[in-house]
């Protein structure tokens, strides 16, 4: 997929870190423009650092803001020209409690916001820049946790992710006479950050019971998630969309 990305304009959110981070290099790195969205502005400056890019720029954002996400977008098709790849990432249980009775309505709020709001108001935000450029590919985050029943996360985790599914699907039918294609991906336990600490609190049962579960007996490598969110965002999935892309290990086999 080397130089894939050449002349497409790509958005990632929560592109400061874990994943999000690996992402937007990647895609650089195959020759994408891209704009990273997070909430921390000392980590989106480290990012950009890295990748010594002038195909990069970064902005703080609260996607769980409609307008916060309309001002960025609209600032990021006046530096690039137009937005082609959206990559939803910014989500996941941001460190709220797993067990339900430590779950607070605050907790509740947060995950729902953060994970669908949030998904929906980028994704609404960009799709007329992808219609004037006759197209493009969005890329939402769902979770094997939103799939099925996870000993590692909690109840707003599992509704958040499952609701991603629904957004994904219906958006990608709206959508796709415009030639803009909406795929998501579910991945299983990829430990980077908050997800390190939550799986470094289970007892060893429940850890040896997740690795247990997992076919190729193995935790994933960072990679092992960007690969397929790069598939589902170029042109070599041009045929594919309202489809969930589950990377587990074969941990979950869904029909």
């Amino acid at each position: 997929m080397k130089n894939s990305f050449t002349g497409k304009v790509a958005l990632v959110t929560g592109g400061a870190g874990g994943i999000g981070a690996e992402i937007a290099r990647a895609l650089v790195e195959e020759g994408g423009a891209v704009s990273i969205f997070d909430t921390n502005a000392e980590a989106i400056s480290n990012v950009i650092s890295s990748l010594n890019s002038t195909k990069v720029i970064g902005k703080v954002v609260d996607v769980r803001s409609q307008k916060s996400v309309e001002e960025a977008v609209s600032e990021v098709v006046s530096h690039f020209g137009g937005v082609d790849i959206l990559i939803a990432a910014a989500g996941g249980s941001l460190g709220t409690p797993r067990d339900l009775n430590e779950i607070s309505e605050e907790d509740l709020d947060l995950v729902i916001d953060v994970n669908i709001k949030g998904t929906f108001h980028c994704a609404k935000a960009v799709i007329p820049s992808m219609k004037s450029r006759g197209g493009g590919a969005i890329v939402t985050f769902s979770s094997i946790g939103g799939r099925s029943a996870s000993p590692v996360t909690g109840v707003p985790y599992a509704a958040a992710k499952a609701g991603i599914i629904g957004l994904t699907r219906r958006l990608a039918r709206e959508v796709g006479a415009d030639g803009i294609r909406v795929n998501s991906i579910a991945p299983g336990l990829f430990l980077t950050g908050r997800l390190q600490g939550m799986f470094d609190k289970m007892s060893q049962s429940e850890q040896k019971e997740v690795l247990d579960g997992i076919p190729l007996k193995r935790m994933p490598r960072i990679e092992e998630c960007v690969a397929p969110v790069l598939f589902l965002a170029s042109d070599a999935s041009s045929y594919i969309t309202g489809a969930v892309l589950d990377v587990n290990g074969g941990r979950l086999m869904a029909n």
